[in-house]
């Protein structure tokens, strides 16, 4: 029975006229609603980005068309509010979708073992997708909670939503648990290296642009310390990076841990866990997901 003649649960069907419906986003209320909106999912995507960027493809179009080094707070705000509305957009993730589609349709080149590569083929953008799953999960038992086996396959066939929200059909992404650690596995094996950019992002005396917004006040600060602030802040990136990142990705990008980082990492993910809970709403989720959250609590009321 084929999926065209039966789509599966969250998969774009057909509307009474004939057009292909829009995929839905992950429902209110479920695993991935619960952590991606929490502040502690700030910790976790470096690690993610930087297992993106080791693909040898995706590593060649962030070097070559990105502005990650000229405009990284740009950018990461930008890239941020993307990933929010995927999961907490509503009728807008679809639309979100596809504009990151359209903005990554001409990106297309040679990567670093002179192969060509457009970057929505889905050999390079389904890893994209694919990476923030085993994060979420090897992060989380830090910073969150360890996922019972039922909570992993719900949260599994969340993510599967968000891939179709990005444009992703269906036959590109494992659809199962099973088969995903077959899949991740076999991309860890035979293309994930340490490239370039995700060198880069595990560096701690690489450039970095101070922020230029705020306020006046802040700008002169940040123009004062930024000396300072800009070591400390690479080297808190590395070490939640690569910290955050599954020990078996670790390996294939060939980066360093030892048992008194991960002593440390223990020790702050500890507290983290324990004082992100006491936040006030307003601080514990970020805007998108606190505005989306709002909106689902008035409905039930």
């Amino acid at each position: 029975m084929s999926t065209t003649e039966h789509p599966a649960k969250g998969s774009p069907g057909r509307t009474a006229a004939g057009r292909r419906a829009d995929p839905e986003p992950p429902p209110p209320g479920g695993v991935l609603w619960t952590i991606a909106g929490d502040v502690r999912a700030l910790l976790m995507l470096p690690a993610a980005f930087t297992m993106q960027v080791a693909h040898p493809a995706i590593g060649a179009g962030v070097d070559e068309h990105s502005v990650f080094r000229t405009d990284p707070w740009g950018r990461g705000e930008r890239s941020l509010r993307s990933v929010q509305l995927w999961v907490y957009g509503g009728e807008d993730a679809a639309e979100e979708g596809r504009r990151v589609r359209r903005l990554h349709k001409e990106i297309q080149g040679t990567d670093t073992r002179g192969r060509r590569y457009h970057s929505l083929d889905p050999a390079c953008y389904a890893w994209v997708h694919a990476s923030g799953f085993p994060v979420y999960l090897y992060a989380g038992r830090y910073l969150l909670r360890r996922f019972t086996p039922a909570q992993e396959r719900q949260l599994y066939r969340e993510w599967l939503q968000v891939g179709r929200i990005l444009g992703l059909h269906d036959r590109d992404m494992p659809q199962g648990i099973e088969e995903f650690w077959v899949y991740y596995r076999r991309m860890l094996a035979e293309e994930i290296e340490p490239t370039k950019v995700a060198r880069e992002l595990v560096g701690t005396d690489v450039p970095l642009p101070r922020p230029e917004g705020g306020p006046l006040p802040v700008r002169l600060l940040l123009r004062l310390t930024w000396p300072v602030l800009r070591t400390a802040f690479l080297r808190l990136r590395a070490f939640v990076t690569v910290g955050y990142m599954p020990p078996d990705a670790r390996a294939a990008i060939g980066l360093e841990w030892t048992p008194a980082q991960e002593r440390r990492l223990r020790r702050f993910s500890t507290a983290v866990r324990i004082l992100v809970p006491l936040l006030p709403e307003r601080l514990r989720y970020l805007p998108v997901a606190r505005a989306a959250r709002a909106r689902w609590h008035a409905a039930a009321r």
